[in-house]
């Protein structure tokens, strides 16, 4: 359920919440070789106080790029982008139901995202 905050609440979460997990986890994705380039967070009121109510910053609900590709001025993404491609690529209306999705093309996916968990985490 969607609800109207009202300014002061709206500027508390730009401010104090959104904003600032927004910038560690780009300058935490930059030192990692990926580009943060957009992430949505969902807040809630919880026992009257403004809480972060969702997962953030996973490769399903950011946008997460290579950086060396993206200085070269291409696109590499580690997000559910290249989902979205094959999609548009196979011809789907994007009415439901969606077509069922190619082994190769889920295999690719889950590549993408443990590549993108495993720089963000520092692992090599």
């Amino acid at each position: 359920m969607s609800m109207i905050v009202g300014r002061e609440t709206a500027t508390a979460l730009r401010a104090r919440a959104a904003c600032a997990v927004y910038q560690e986890a780009r300058d935490h994705a930059w030192m990692r070789g990926l580009v943060l380039a957009d992430t949505k967070f969902e807040f809630g009121v919880v026992d009257g106080r403004l809480t972060l109510i969702d997962e953030v910053l996973s490769p399903d609900s950011s946008r997460y790029w290579d950086r060396a590709e993206y200085e070269a001025g291409r696109l590499l993404s580690f997000d559910k982008q290249y989902v979205r491609d094959w999609l548009d690529r196979s011809g789907w209306n994007h009415e439901p139901p969606a077509p069922a999705l190619p082994d190769d093309v889920v295999q690719r996916t889950s590549e993408r995202y443990l590549e993108a968990m495993r720089r963000l985490e520092g692992a090599r």
